[in-house]
């Protein structure tokens, strides 16, 4: 599985570390990913997401079953 937000579909940042003398290697700057389980009354039982940070705030602000409808019509799977 892809380290990816389910709900705000946030993926890993790349780059280069460049140190004192100039020289570049590749990095990747990985999102804050966590396990989450809500109980989603819509649908009767607890669903298991990733979710990045931000995510989880989403989720405070609009409530689990307005981001699982979106989720739902994007063709999301959980």
């Amino acid at each position: 599985m892809s380290r990816k937000c389910q709900v705000t579909q946030a993926e890993p940042g790349f780059g280069n570390n460049v140190s004192h003398s100039h020289r570049r290697t590749r990095r990747r700057w990985d999102i804050n990913l966590q396990r989450k389980r809500y109980w989603v009354p819509s649908l009767g039982r607890t669903v298991t997401l990733r979710l990045s940070t931000k995510g989880i705030k989403i989720i405070d602000q609009r409530g689990i079953d307005a981001v699982i409808a979106d989720m739902r019509a994007r063709g999301e799977r959980f």
